[in-house]
């Protein structure tokens, strides 16, 4: 069976005008990534990944470190949700939901959580961009683009709600799966799949090796 390793971009930039970019510290991530990945000799005959910013430029490094540069395909499944319309779509509703998020980024992820919640039992009254049923579909899209891309190593880079979502489907898991492993998912994390073009088997999720060592714990984050 062919190989995916399925990464999580580098921290993104929480809090500033513009989140779709890496922080220096994503930057900095994604580059230990390919590092790691060059000195155990992991090669890739493919890499995939969303249209964000945030995305490419993890790619990007990870290249960097890895000491290549290929051309990256690109598919839009692998984006991330749009979290901001979703707390808009709450309207005049749960109003609890809509102070916690404007707390610290703890509070934010609770919020985020209950908005999310929500989203997948339809019950956000405003228009949201896409339903959850919608996303779903988008990322097994995407993960069939994968299946069928003729490649025995394929790194992607995507965000957490697509990540936890495909796994979700692979587990044939319950919609709240999805939303409790998306929330944990670490920054340039990957998670390890085998693929043929009729399934897709989940070996390890969510690992860090190149953060999870002395001076670098304080580079493992989330968001």
């Amino acid at each position: 069976m062919a190989e995916l390793y399925l990464v999580r971009h580098g921290q993104a930039s929480f809090g500033s005008s513009n989140y779709d970019q890496l922080s220096p510290m994503g930057v900095q991530q994604s580059l230990w990534l390919g590092q790691y990945f060059a000195e155990r000799d992991i090669q890739f005959d493919k890499v995939i990944i969303g249209t964000q910013l945030r995305h490419r430029q993890t790619a990007e490094q990870i290249c960097s470190g890895m000491g290549i540069m290929p051309e990256f395909e690109l598919h839009a499944g692998l984006n991330e949700y749009d979290f901001q319309a979703l707390f808009r779509a709450l309207g005049d509703d749960h109003p609890d939901i809509r102070q916690l998020a404007t707390g610290d980024k703890r509070s934010f992820y609770k919020a985020l959580r209950q908005v999310l919640l929500l989203w997948a039992r339809n019950q956000l009254k405003d228009n949201v961009p896409e339903t959850w049923d919608e996303f779903g579909r988008r990322v097994n899209a995407a993960c069939e683009f994968i299946r069928h891309c003729k490649a025995q190593r394929v790194l992607v880079v995507s965000s957490g709600g697509p990540i936890g979502m495909l796994s979700r489907q692979v587990l044939e898991a319950p919609a709240h799966t999805a939303i409790e492993l998306n929330l944990q998912i670490r920054n340039s994390s990957f998670s390890h799949y085998y693929f043929s073009a009729d399934s897709v088997k989940l070996a390890s999720f969510n690992n860090i090796p190149h953060l999870d060592q002395p001076g670098r714990l304080d580079a493992i984050s989330y968001g």
